[in-house]
């Protein structure tokens, strides 16, 4: 049943169209980024519970999405992707992001990706 899933590459395909206007609040972003996934007949749910106090944007598949809005800590946000891979639900995580965060590769054995926004408009912010 896993082959049913979408590969993460698929996911981050779709996302590599994705532009927004710079105004946009996040859940704007949500929405832009469900449109993404729809437009490429990539399947998902939204506000995904994984456990008690701990849900995460988007699932696709076996892949969980993280949307992040203007200047995310890292830290904070590596925490965050942490409680989501201890998830068995889960074999991947993509974080969508305007600014670059230098993830690790990967957390808890889960592949971690970076889709960030401001290399996607092609301007450095």
């Amino acid at each position: 049943m896993l082959n049913q899933f979408p590969a993460p590459e698929a996911i981050l395909q779709a996302l590599q169209t994705l532009r927004l206007p710079v105004q946009s609040g996040e859940y704007d972003l949500h929405r832009l980024v469900m449109d993404c996934l729809e437009n490429a007949g990539i399947p998902f749910r939204h506000e995904v519970f994984l456990a008690p106090r701990c849900r995460i944007d988007l699932v696709s598949g076996r892949t969980g999405i993280e949307i992040k809005r203007g200047h995310a800590q890292r830290k904070r946000v590596l925490e965050q992707l942490a409680r989501y891979a201890a998830s068995e639900t889960l074999t991947s995580l993509v974080l969508v992001t305007e600014h670059t965060l230098n993830l690790p590769s990967a957390i808890a054995g889960k592949a971690v990706y970076e889709v960030c926004l401001a290399r996607l408009w092609g301007i450095a912010l």
